[in-house]
């Protein structure tokens, strides 16, 4: 299929030059690891992930040429874009695992490595190969009306940083377009520089924050009467505020209205009522009266978060069921004509030659077959049936999509929970209930979910591919061997993560006396982390999945039968402090908490339904309202304390943006053109910088938290800064805190006002 009349690509098909190269690859896997690591952090933290494609691209530009000025080899544009192509997949694979796996431990099982791993690998590649026949008919023969933001945005990136070589060799029009943008003063980035400083600058502030102690990092103010309960906080932490001003000030402005509604509403509210009531009221376990807000939000408001969030992915489903139907017309159509097309493929041009059919038909089939076999994933002839059927559905419908209106507004949790209802409830008809079906409706849910997720991410680096003039099937390969390398790396880490936030709670103390029988135990284990220095023994495991005689979840049992340890897991746990009586921040993994709702809702019909509907009606206020309720309920659903770091991020964006829409330079650019611009600006970059280093410190911290040795040290300037350090603890220390935050915030305005860091306009 020919090129669309009267488009010329940077690079003319005509042109042969360096592209996968051994470098351009192993940049990009690395990147991409580093990425969907922070990636999986943030969706762990607040439901949410940004896109890759942009920082991986302007890194490798910037790692290339400073490679040149040693006396090394610059790269050509077409190596920069195998080296975004192969990073982009690691976040849209953390996504996946992050809104989908944590589930497994609500649910009342193990997060085993091998079921993680293996969702993210048959997912990411499914979802690849899935996408590769629809790429002629959506990328080239829909090229003007497919706009695919994020790959043209990335496009724009590599193009104004491509090398003095790639400008020799592009074509007639590209060569224009340079004149114009270099009069214009667009176009020109110190995006590499801006990057890396914001990596150091969230590196150096987590460390100093988070490993020694420097400062609070949460400062609040819990209220009194005649407002008990009444509460608000904000984690200061580079990451949220990166995220909060790459998604913008309206997205976070209503996430950071659920945690009001949540934190200065209903908190407040059920204390005010339940005040007066002497027992405990179910499904809390001890009297209103003596708990603290987040006891309150841990026994009531995330139920009620929780409804308004499965409330808000089923509308989000139904609103889209258009567009859905659309896309899958579409994209069925698409297919067909891909078909006939790739009989042709022989003789087609560099620019229009992908991976074979063949290849891919193969791939498929083999993917498939592990599916079936992989006991982990608790795998039947029907779940892999489901697989096959709403993968290509959601992975075609998240191509098309992805095209309209962008990965960040692509409906990849509404997917997710239409998956999930559609699973759940074919099993239901054939009368798989119960906690035997757990594990592979959430599977199936599981693979759908990657897949899709990484389709869009695939549509998206192949139109970037397509407008620089980049070889299609060597960019198939590269992102095939990115998704790998990322989904072998991220289970790990989310187990690490996970772990490294495990407290284990006294069974006396939640619940005394229990005991079961301890013949059908065979599984053991033993504490891990800060814990493990003080009690070295081996227990049996018990999974209880009733509340008589105490709270469901995983037990350490003695051989007597006597339980000793309740472990309650790091993402999505409920006790927040150590029998040491240190503190620990739980990951709260907002959309996994909706998946494991949905299959236990409708696989078992165990939940306090009272409070879940009181969430579903408040997302349908807000829908009647106009306001997306998905955000919303995410915010009702998370600490408002990570709320308010996105919302500063959001308002800082505002103000930055409105700045430039003002200024000479941008007073021709339509709104696309704003967007576009804004999208590769330098606080863009700088907020990917925190982002990255942020949670890349966040990582590291917990993967040396159970390390002996460090975990000594933690205490000892825990203790320390407890006792001397008026900016960690003390009358003034909430707001001391907020001065090392302010000059954070401060450096992300200055930055995004090109007032430092700022870009050079060749004259």
């Amino acid at each position: 299929m020919p090129n669309p009349k009267g488009f010329e690509p940077f690079i003319p098909a005509s042109v042969t030059m360096r592209e996968f190269s051994f470098r351009a690859v192993l940049t990009g896997t690395i990147l991409g690891i580093i990425f969907g690591a922070s990636s999986l952090y943030l969706v762990l933290k607040v439901g949410l992930t940004v896109s890759a494609s942009i920082p991986v691209a302007v890194i490798s530009l910037a790692l290339f040429r400073g490679f040149s000025k040693l006396g090394g080899r610059d790269a050509t544009i077409l190596e920069n874009n195998i080296s975004q192509t192969a990073g982009s997949a690691g976040e849209s694979i953390a996504f996946g695992i992050g809104v989908t796996m944590p589930a497994i431990l609500i649910l009342g099982f193990d997060l085993e490595i091998t079921r993680v791993m293996l969702v993210a690998i048959l997912g990411g590649l499914l979802g690849i190969l899935m996408m590769i026949p629809l790429r002629r008919a959506l990328i080239v023969k829909e090229h003007g009306t497919l706009k695919y933001p994020e790959g043209t945005a990335c496009a724009a990136v590599l193009i104004a940083g491509a090398s003095e070589e790639s400008h020799a060799v592009a074509s007639d029009s590209a060569k224009a377009d340079r004149v114009a943008a270099t009069a214009a003063g667009l176009g020109q980035s110190a995006g590499g520089k801006v990057i890396f400083t914001g990596f150091i600058v969230g590196l150096l502030y987590k460390t100093l924050n988070v490993a020694f102690k420097g400062w609070k990092d949460i400062p609040e103010k819990v209220f009194g009467a005649p407002f008990k309960a009444g509460s608000v906080g904000m984690e200061i932490s580079p990451e949220l505020l990166g995220v909060g001003y790459i998604i913008g000030p309206r997205i976070a402005s209503i996430m950071c209205a659920g945690g009001v509604l949540a934190y200065l509403v209903l908190i407040p509210m059920i204390k005010f009522f339940g005040d007066k009531i002497a027992g405990p009221l179910a499904p809390g376990t001890i009297p209103i009266s003596e708990m603290e807000p987040n006891q309150i939000r841990g026994a009531y408001v995330l139920y009620i978060g929780a409804g308004a969030v499965a409330a808000g992915g089923i509308i989000s489903v139904f609103r889209s069921l258009p567009t859905i139907w659309h896309g899958l017309v579409g994209g069925l159509s698409d297919f067909r004509s891909s078909r006939a097309a790739d009989a042709t493929a022989g003789a087609a041009t560099r620019t229009d030659r992908d991976l074979s059919l063949k290849f891919v038909v193969g791939g498929l089939i083999a993917l498939l077959a592990a599916i079936v076999c992989a006991t982990p994933l608790h795998m039947n002839l029907l779940g892999a049936l489901l697989i096959v059927v709403l993968g290509f559905l959601f992975v075609t419908v998240s191509s098309r999509l992805t095209g309209e209106i962008g990965s960040s507004s692509n409906p990849i949790s509404g997917m997710t929970v239409a998956t999930l209802l559609l699973t759940c409830l074919v099993f239901l008809l054939v009368g798989w209930t119960g906690n035997t079906y757990y594990v592979t409706a959430l599977s199936v849910g599981a693979i759908v979910c990657i897949a899709s997720s990484n389709g869009g991410t695939t549509s998206q680096d192949l139109k970037t591919g397509f407008l620089v003039g980049g070889t299609p099937k060597l960019q198939q390969y590269s992102i095939l061997i990115g998704a790998l390398a990322s989904a072998l790396v991220l289970g790990p880490i989310l187990l690490t993560l996970n772990n490294s936030k495990t407290v284990y709670v006294p069974a006396a103390q939640v619940a005394p006396g229990l005991h079961t029988d301890v013949q059908p135990l065979t599984a053991t284990a033993a504490l891990t982390g800060p814990q493990a220095r003080d009690d070295s023994a081996t227990y049996r495991v018990w999974h209880k999945t009733d509340t008589a005689g105490g709270p469901a979840g995983k037990y350490l049992v003695n051989d007597r039968g006597e339980a000793v340890w309740l472990v309650d897991p790091g993402i999505n746990g409920t006790y927040n402090v150590r029998p040491d009586g240190s503190k620990v921040e739980k990951f709260n993994a907002p959309k996994a908490t909706l998946v494991s709702y949905i299959i236990k809702g409708i696989l078992d019909r165990q939940l306090p339904w009272s409070l879940v509907l009181l969430g579903v009606f408040i997302a349908v206020t807000l829908e009647l309202a106009g306001i997306p309720s998905l955000a919303f309920a995410v915010g009702v659903y998370l600490p408002l304390a990570s709320s308010t770091p996105l919302f500063v991020g959001g308002l800082i964006r505002w103000m930055v943006d409105r700045y430039w829409k003002k200024q000479p330079s941008h007073a021709h650019l339509d709104a696309d053109g704003l967007a576009a611009e804004s999208d590769k600006s330098p606080g863009v970059l700088l907020s990917s910088g925190y982002i990255a280093g942020g949670a890349i410190a966040g990582i590291i911290i917990a993967i040396l938290s159970g390390v002996p040795g460090p975990d000594r040290l933690d205490a000892w300037l825990t203790k320390w800064s407890t006792a001397h350090n008026p900016f960690f603890n003390g009358p003034m220390s909430d707001a001391l805190a907020l001065v090392p935050f302010a000059l954070l915030v401060g450096f992300l305005f200055l930055v995004g006002h090109e007032k430092i860091l700022s870009r050079k306009t060749k004259p």
